[in-house]
């Protein structure tokens, strides 16, 4: 019975073992490649994280993101955005029409980092003891409740798309904001007490990489209030697209596996957003030095270590399946490209190295 068969996949790791081996043999291994599954103890965390995602963010920011991180990443996103600024004011192929339009629209950014200004009330989660398809239910219902709740009310733009202790980050341009978890504020992307050079070459170019989302394929058709339209010039879109197809054209060529190359065209937005991202990274790094010459440490450049920092958060280990099914289907390269592009592109890692 189909909907019997949908159900049982539904709660199969909730059930008695054997459901969720037979489970995880064809949707895991079958449909995704993978040869085991999490352990126990991190699915149990996931789990957690998808039912009380703010309560466990709660604990997870008093334990692991202090006020000084905060106040560092804090900087860290100003100075983002002060050199955005700096690099919308310096181009030679837009218009100073959009230009004023892209700087109101980067003006009106609004980040959030770490976590919500107010938390998510579970006062009306009932949990069940001992019955966990049971609180998995509750929380799908609960959830349910929530939206119901919000129709007809006005939009609360303080909510967050993500919990505190997801290791991730992203842009929303109906909101037009940049959103960095405190789990992603982390080493390796993130250490209070690291050099400089190393944060902006690591969360910096992430940081980058969000903000440049508003202006890639994608999010540059929405305005500054988050209203889908069209705000660029004739003129400057067709300067945007020419720049642009020589990066779809670039990124084609990349193999991450003989035979099997990167589509250009579908990772666009995000190839614009790490080739955009590492260099105002590195245009903030500046920045943050006021005129100082930055020190030499461990032999290395303040650029130097921008960039080492860079790689070594992309630092990564795939299954050949898994690097099929990415660079076929999923809208970002693969990670080595994701570190030989942005690169690549840039004068001034050449004149570090």
């Amino acid at each position: 019975d189909y909907l019997v068969v949908h159900y049982l996949h539904t709660f199969s790791a909730y059930l008695p073992k054997k459901f969720d081996d037979r489970d995880f043999a064809f949707y895991g291994t079958v449909l995704s490649g993978r040869t085991q599954q999490l352990d126990r103890k991190t699915r149990g965390v996931h789990l957690l994280d998808n039912l009380l995602g703010e309560a466990l963010g709660k604990l997870y920011v008093a334990r692991y993101f202090p006020p000084e991180s905060k106040a560092k990443a804090d900087l860290l996103v100003s100075n983002l955005l002060k050199a955005y600024e700096a690099d919308i004011n310096t181009l030679s192929w837009m218009t100073p029409a959009t230009r004023a339009k892209a700087l109101d629209k980067l003006h009106r950014f609004t980040p959030k980092i770490g976590y919500p200004t107010k938390w998510r009330d579970y006062s009306n989660f009932h949990v069940v003891k001992g019955d966990m398809i049971a609180d998995v239910q509750a929380g799908t219902l609960f959830e349910w409740d929530r939206d119901l709740a919000r129709i007809n009310q006005p939009v609360d733009k303080s909510e967050w798309g993500m919990t505190p202790s997801t290791i991730n980050a992203y842009y929303n341009p109906s909101f037009n904001e940049i959103v960095f978890p405190a789990a992603i504020l982390q080493a390796p992307f993130f250490d209070p007490n690291a050099d400089d050079a190393v944060n902006y070459g690591a969360i910096g170019a992430v940081i980058g990489h969000e903000i440049s989302h508003g202006f890639d394929d994608q999010g540059s058709k929405y305005d500054g209030k988050g209203v889908f339209q069209d705000w660029w010039t004739k003129e400057d879109r067709a300067n945007f697209d020419a720049r642009t197809a020589a990066l779809v054209k670039q990124y084609d060529a990349f193999e991450p596996l003989p035979g099997l190359h990167v589509i250009g065209q579908n990772t666009l937005g995000e190839n614009i957003a790490d080739n955009a991202g590492l260099a105002i990274a590195l245009k903030a790094y500046h920045l943050s030095l006021h005129g100082r010459k930055p020190p030499v440490l461990d032999g290395y450049t303040g650029d130097q270590r921008l960039f080492l920092s860079f790689g070594q958060v992309w630092r990564t280990k795939m299954r050949e399946s898994a690097i099929r099914t990415q660079t076929m289907s999923n809208e970002h390269t693969v990670a080595e490209f994701r570190v030989i592009g942005p690169t690549r592109n840039m004068d001034e890692w050449y004149d570090a190295f």
